[in-house]
């Protein structure tokens, strides 16, 4: 119930239609049924404008076989069929049997037709036949291989959990409206890239085939669960109020895993002092997806590079609406800036055999404008090397941003995410025989990498050799 009432709120707002106003007909007058209907009229439904089935018929006022639970909705006309109370109606509700629901009967709904078609494993209409009958449908089902599953698994964890943790004596409807709320809400929310990666989408939008949350989707338990704890609270069934509302989401978040609460950390760090970062390569889906979760996020304030006819289409098909700079460096439009560039950059290599001519042809190229733009000061920082190799990524930044104050060897880092934690691996792709000088020197800078993520670092140095077992110079040299 809690589910599909998310899943109504969001499909009538796409329709267009005002919950007060909508006929509704369910097929099933069970436990289940009754409930999303009970759920519905909370949230505004009129009690007379559904229309109820079960096995023998529709539910009448002149039926003596009818619980007083079922007589709430007994509004149907003695003897109608499914067919004639569908005829206008603006949803349909199936909780009862598969192929039920035919395309003549679906042709007879209102416009903007509501289906949630929930038997299972056989839902009251096919979804291919449902949506090759009507191409203004907006339709759910119980299966996973369709979309807008209304799966009980999106609720019930998180609904217990909130109200566990707050001792509620019971679940009220107060903490079920509050439940539907926040999946609603959620469905509207830009979507994580591992939920998209899961479900093999592009970029799940907020629309006809993405009204309800994903089961996947690791939000729901710091969306929902405060949701019904709050709730719980206000409305009085609560023995264990929570005072540190943060402090209760950051602990639900840790649930999820070592490697949610790193990430988490570095992004609430970036949230205190946004920079602006350029994606040189933001005609790349991933790429301008990443650009997208760090503006939604408020991480940063991206700055796009790239061809920006490919770059406006994709933010188009991911639903990036945001205004945000987006530059293309072989443009005449950048005529100005690339040559401004190109002159700064000749002046600093002239001595080093970069003739202008040199220099503006490299400035045409991505990865030395975006170098380039953190040099003067048009950004702060770049993110590179999605579909370039690591030389061609590392040259520029060497002679445009160079190495700080008292360094005098480069080396990469990658962070690998184990159950243990975080292991920091160096170097990975600069140094191809470091020398032992070399290695300390990496050790060092590693060891300061390390702690800015709030680590105290454990060091080890890594050859083939077990326990002094070889005496070669590359196992000398680590020891």
């Amino acid at each position: 119930a809690i589910i599909s009432s998310a899943a109504l709120l969001n499909a009538l707002e796409l329709a267009k239609k005002k919950i007060d106003k909508v006929k509704i007909v369910i097929s099933g007058a069970g436990s289940a049924a009754l409930a999303c209907a009970n759920l519905y009229v909370l949230l505004g439904v009129k009690p007379e404008n559904i229309i109820m089935f079960d096995k023998d018929g529709v539910l009448s006022s002149d039926r003596l076989d009818l619980s007083d639970l079922q007589k709430r909705y007994s509004h149907g006309h003695k003897n109608a069929t499914l067919k004639e109370a569908l005829s206008g109606a603006d949803v349909f509700l199936g909780l009862s049997a598969g192929n039920i629901l035919s395309p003549e009967m679906l042709l007879g709904m209102a416009k903007e037709p509501i289906v949630f078609a929930m038997a299972n494993p056989i839902p009251e209409i096919d979804y291919d036949l449902a949506i090759a009958t009507r191409k203004d449908i907006i339709m759910a089902t119980g299966r996973s291989d369709n979309p807008n599953q209304v799966n009980n698994v999106l609720g019930f964890p998180y609904i217990f959990r909130g109200a566990l943790d707050v001792r509620a004596t019971k679940i009220n409807e107060a903490m079920k409206m509050a439940a539907v709320k926040a999946l609603a809400a959620l469905a509207k929310e830009s979507v994580p890239e591992q939920v998209n990666i899961a479900y093999g989408e592009t970029k799940l939008i907020f629309g006809r085939d993405y009204i309800i949350p994903k089961p996947f989707d690791p939000r729901l338990i710091s969306t929902v669960a405060p949701a019904v704890a709050r709730a719980a609270m206000e409305s009085g069934v609560a023995l264990n109020p929570i005072l540190d509302w943060q402090k209760y989401e950051e602990e639900l978040l840790d649930r999820l895993g070592s490697d949610n609460k790193m990430v988490r950390l570095l992004a609430n760090r970036a949230k205190t002092d946004p920079k602006r970062v350029v994606f040189a390569e933001a005609d790349h889906l991933d790429v301008l997806k990443a650009a997208q979760i760090a503006y939604e996020d408020k991480i940063a304030f991206p700055i796009l590079l790239g061809n920006k006819e490919i770059i406006l289409e994709l933010k188009q098909e991911i639903g990036f609406h945001a205004e945000v700079p987006i530059f293309d460096p072989k443009t005449k439009k950048e005529d100005k800036r690339r040559n401004e560039y190109a002159e700064i950059f000749w002046n600093s290599r002239q001595r080093r055999g970069i003739s202008l001519l040199d220099s503006q042809k490299w400035m045409r190229e991505r990865n030395y404008f975006a170098a380039m733009m953190v040099n003067q000061g048009d950004a702060d920082a770049m993110v590179s090397g999605y579909s370039r190799s690591y030389p061609t990524v590392v040259k520029p930044l060497m002679q445009l941003i160079g190495k700080a104050p008292g360094i005098s060897l480069i080396a990469t880092t990658n962070m690998m995410m184990t159950n243990r934690g975080p292991m920091f691996l160096s170097d990975t792709a600069i140094n191809p025989n470091p020398t032992a000088d070399d290695l300390a020197k990496i050790a060092l800078m590693t060891e300061k990498t390390v702690r800015m993520f709030g680590i105290e670092p454990v060091i080890a140095m890594v050859s083939f050799s077990n326990f002094g077992s070889s005496s070669h110079q590359s196992a000398n040299k680590v020891r």
